[in-house]
């Protein structure tokens, strides 16, 4: 049930992301959640849009665009919930590379998106503790 990222490598120069940002919406496409990561050259977009195929075909003229599997999960908006989820993780022995969270959607939740080494075995263990990874239909609804 993973969902799909896509990864916009930027130039880190004034006004790349504004450029990027106003790519995407000018095509309607609904920016669902992003985190954006950088260095000294470049910064990596990371978003999950309500478009993938429009998305891309709008930023790949001059931008490099890939598509990461990541896993998505609702949590309780209070302290502690997301040592929980990294708490099953860790006793499942997945790798974490990345971690973005916001709040949103229904009151009181709040939801994390994890770049993790094994997609298939995180959802396994999530499961199995009783926390489902929302896939591309479920993030739609949680911000409709």
């Amino acid at each position: 049930m993973a969902i799909t990222q896509l990864s916009a490598f930027l130039e880190n120069t004034p006004g790349t992301l504004y450029k990027a940002v106003s790519a995407i919406s000018d095509a309607g496409v609904n920016m669902r959640a992003l985190s954006v990561a950088d260095t000294r050259d470049f910064g990596i977009l990371r978003i999950i849009v309500s478009d993938i195929e429009k998305t891309k075909a709008v930023l790949s003229d001059d931008t490099l665009v890939t598509e990461t599997k990541v896993i998505a999960v609702r949590m309780d908006d209070k302290a502690g919930a997301l040592r929980n989820v990294l708490k099953v993780l860790q006793d499942g022995n997945i790798n974490i590379e990345y971690v973005y969270a916001f709040t949103g959607g229904k009151t009181g939740s709040a939801y994390v998106v994890l770049r993790v080494n094994e997609v298939e075995d995180a959802e396994k263990v999530l499961e199995a503790n009783g926390i489902k990874s929302l896939n591309d239909a479920d993030f739609d609804d949680i911000l409709a």
